[in-house]
């Protein structure tokens, strides 16, 4: 089997993956992925027990355990690009060999849930409500290097996608990958669903305008309009689709869970964001600390 070679997966010399500075033996299979580093405390604040704290740059790791399960609450960073660091490590720690450097004769199947902040584009999803996302759709260009492919209905809803927004007539190529099902069934009480588009920016890709003209002015809107069946945008964010794609690549089941602390058809912000995102974290860890 061919070796992995040192450039292209670096671990340092404790033995750990470079960028999280993780040991596999130092990762649960049940992983949430929060985008702060600040809030990595915030959810293990919550764990009965904590085996490890380890951190490298942005990226901080807490690792204990909830009851019985075994869990590890990741830091990403923002966007697309940290997630494509993120995922792929986390796969390598459980895939992987690190001492001959071939992938594994058997697979590791992870649980990643991306608990974070998001803002609505709907009116009836109001601040410091839930979503869990069905799908996530990115205008970023991640899962473009990527050789992701999708079902029909995937397929359907990026094409309709298109025609309604028009956006690749710009040069942009979106991409759709889905939840698992095997979670996200978990996830319906006292949660909106829905497609969560995942910009590349806080900016101009969400359609805020301080002081540079936009390429696409009229974005809110037509997300915010978009409809396919019983499929509709519910939120955008920055991080859903890249967990997606990359967790359907290396099948693994992955949830994105966001607290709603804006609405952007309303224009209305939460009065208390930090109690949302805190609501959030105990709902799913109550949820996640259950499913077998």
């Amino acid at each position: 089997m061919n070796q992995i070679g040192a450039s292209e997966l670096i671990i340092n010399d404790r033995g750990a993956v470079y960028h999280l500075n993780l040991r596999p033996e130092e990762l649960a299979n049940t992983i949430i992925t929060v985008g702060d580093p600040g809030r990595v405390a915030e959810v293990s604040k919550y764990f009965d027990k904590i085996e490890g704290k380890y951190e490298h740059r942005e990226f901080i790791t807490h690792t204990g355990l909830v009851g019985n399960k075994r869990i590890s609450v990741v830091s990403t960073g923002i966007g697309p690009d940290n997630i494509d660091i993120v995922l792929n490590e986390l796969d390598a720690l459980v895939n992987i060999d690190f001492e001959t450097r071939t992938l594994k004769p058997n697979q590791t199947k992870l649980t990643i849930v991306r608990m974070g902040t998001s803002g609505s584009l709907q009116a009836s999803i109001p601040v410091d409500s839930f979503v869990a996302s069905t799908h996530g759709l990115g205008i970023d260009n991640l899962l473009n290097f990527y050789k992701l492919l999708n079902n029909e209905e995937e397929l359907q809803i990026l094409q309709a996608f298109n025609v309604h927004t028009q956006i690749g007539q710009n040069g942009l190529q979106p991409y759709i990958a889905a939840a698992s099902t095997h979670i996200l069934k978990e996830f319906v009480s006292g949660f909106h669903q829905g497609i969560t588009v995942t910009c590349p920016g806080f900016y101009g890709p969400q359609g805020r305008i301080l002081r540079l003209p936009l390429q696409f002015p009229d974005l809110i809107n037509q997300l915010t309009h978009f409809q396919f069946g019983q499929h509709r945008i519910s939120n955008f964010e920055m991080e859903t689709s890249a967990i997606y794609g990359l967790g359907k690549l290396l099948n693994h089941n992955c949830l994105s869970l966001s607290a709603i602390v804006a609405n952007r058809v309303e224009q209305t912000f939460s009065k208390d964001g930090g109690k949302a995102v805190e609501s959030l974290i105990v709902k799913s860890l109550e949820i996640l600390s259950s499913i077998k």
